[in-house]
């Protein structure tokens, strides 16, 4: 065969041509780095918002990293993807300040966990809220197959430290650059994902009254307004959350407290004219500064005098928190401890009694002073404080700073116990009021066709925000008159508020090749080019060693 070719080129013209030669060994080797499996899921970015200028929480969208797990991951190239409960406080710093990226495994069920994982969630959760992020951050809720990929990801680090700490020292270099080479990655790809702000914002803030049968009529009387004005005035307040570490509904166990108050005392309070019960609903909690209650201040105290001369604010906030950790005390808080006589003492001690009463359970006032220095307020009652109008907070937390407040991690609040705590708590919160509105010193007055139940809570829970049903409209319609609805909007020039788009997006994890494997696949190819180059120039000479050889081969026949 080699002595009929009469050079190079006659040697491939009957064969495969000779560009296949140094071509397909090369695709052979790429093949072995495809894109081997691709995973998605539904993730959620972290909430951004802005308050008096200052940002919180994720800044960032954009994600497209390799996948590292919390001990592997070295610099921003690389996207952190961990379980909530596995990552610490300090190790969230450390990934906020020096990696790429960060997804997050959201627990299947956070009831199962033990009493510390719970609280170390909640502790982590509370120091993401409380500073700007700037790189991206998604959650996910719990998938079986992110799990797995986690768990991927994480063993090659645990197997190479145990057989480490077997062999009683580290491998040699050699060793860890081939299992470097050999290993799987994972790319981590975000699409969909926007963090535009959203101009359109909107924050709902609903207002209703109960007035007596006399008090309406005087409404059509040329002494209306002094009928007004001689009836005492009580304002009940709550805030609805619609967002939290996700932009996602809590369960507003305040807001359904207000609305199981103002279904109890629409029932007997038509007939009886000696007060004007105001309930109000914001949608901005402490999150937000309580914006919500600034607005409706600024829009009713200097048109309303009698809002000035409020007997008190009753503001409900953090109820119904503590009630799954045991704990069911009451706590007052006020920024100014109530002098005796006055009407929030008055009430205070009626609700003292009504705990023993009715619920064997401890009342306690906290005081707090309000620090003027501070971006937020703690608590609702403070904004009303500041008009100097004498108002307070009831919570079953005792620190505005306790991380339950504000929590998107919350128990079942339908489970059975639950709400036979619950029921305690308004019990107790009604039958107060009601005795210090009408002048009741001894004696259940929620009995019989008005027994507070599981049933009188249960239809108020699960409230969602105005902008998304009617449910909360429709029963202020209902229940109470004289129903407003005002809309605080940001300042375009300075805004006292902004929120961003937060829609959800997709997570594509791809199963690759780590980085090194390219540089390892460049080599390899360069040094097989290098082979063929030095192959086709002295193929001359190769080609006369084979001929000679075959000739002495024959000639020994």
């Amino acid at each position: 065969m080699f002595e009929e070719a009469d050079n190079f080129a006659d040697f491939f013209r009957g064969g495969l041509p000779y560009y296949l030669l140094i071509t397909l060994p090369i695709l052979i080797i790429c093949s072995s780095n495809p894109v081997l499996a691709s995973s998605e899921f539904g993730v959620q970015r972290m909430s951004q918002f802005d308050v008096h200028g200052a940002p919180y929480g994720c800044r960032a969208s954009a994600l497209n990293l390799e996948a590292k797990s919390l001990y592997t991951w070295s610099t921003s190239r690389h996207c952190v993807i961990t379980r909530f409960q596995d990552m610490t406080i300090d190790q969230f710093r450390e990934i906020r300040l020096k990696a790429g990226g960060l997804v997050i495994l959201l627990p299947n069920d956070i009831s199962t966990l033990s009493f510390e994982e719970r609280q170390h969630i909640l502790l982590l959760e509370q120091a993401m809220m409380a500073q700007e992020i700037s790189i991206p951050v998604y959650f996910s809720k719990y998938d079986g197959k992110l799990n797995e990929i986690i768990n991927d990801v994480t063993k090659t680090t645990s197997a190479n430290s145990q057989q480490s700490s077997k062999q009683g020292s580290r491998e040699s270099a050699l060793s860890e650059i081939l299992n470097s080479i050999s290993a799987n990655g994972y790319q981590v790809v975000v699409t969909g994902a926007t963090h535009t702000p959203n101009k359109q914002t909107k924050i709902p803030i609903i207002q209703g009254e109960l007035i007596s049968n006399k008090i309406q009529q005087q409404q059509h009387t040329k002494s209306s307004q002094d009928g007004d004005s001689k009836t005492s005035l009580i304002i009940l307040t709550a805030h609805l959350d619609t967002f939290g570490l996700l932009n996602q509904p809590l369960n507003n166990i305040d807001s359904a407290i207000l609305l199981t108050l103002i279904d109890l005392f629409s029932k007997l309070h038509a007939t009886i004219p000696k007060y004007r019960l105001v309930f109000i609903v914001s949608e901005s909690g402490s999150l937000l500064n309580f914006q919500g209650i600034k607005k409706w201040l600024d829009a009713n105290l200097d048109e309303n005098i009698q809002i000035q001369h409020a007997e008190f604010v009753l503001c409900l906030d953090g109820l119904g928190k503590q009630l799954a950790n045991g704990g069911g005390n009451i706590f007052m808080h006020v920024s100014k401890p109530p002098k005796e006589g006055t009407h929030i003492n008055n009430f205070y001690k009626i609700l003292k009694n009504s705990a023993q009463q009715y619920g064997n359970v401890t009342v306690e006032g906290v005081h707090k002073k309000i620090n003027l220095a501070d971006t937020l307020l703690a608590w609702e009652h403070e904004r009303f404080s500041m008009k100097r109008m004498p108002a307070f907070t009831l919570s079953n937390l005792k620190s505005h700073k306790d991380p339950l407040r504000t929590t998107t991690f919350e128990d079942n609040v339908e489970d059975e116990e639950q709400l036979e705590k619950l029921q305690t708590s308004v019990k107790i919160i009604a039958e107060s009021l009601a005795s210090y509105i009408y002048g009741i010193q001894d004696g259940e007055i929620f009995t019989g066709t008005m027994e507070i139940t599981k049933d009188t809570i249960r239809p108020w829970l699960n409230l969602k925000s105005t902008l998304q049903n009617n449910d909360l409209k429709n029963s202020f319609d209902k229940l109470l008159k004289n129903i407003k609805i005002i809309y605080e909007k940001p300042d375009p020039r300075e805004p006292d508020f902004m929120f961003y788009d937060d829609k959800n997006a997709i997570l594509n994890i791809y199963n690759v090749k780590p980085a090194v494997f390219d540089l390892f696949l460049t080599f390899l190819i360069v040094a097989y080019l290098f082979v063929i180059y030095f192959a086709i120039i002295y193929f001359p000479k190769l080609y006369t060693f084979v001929c000679k050889f075959s000739q002495i081969k024959v000639k020994a026949y």
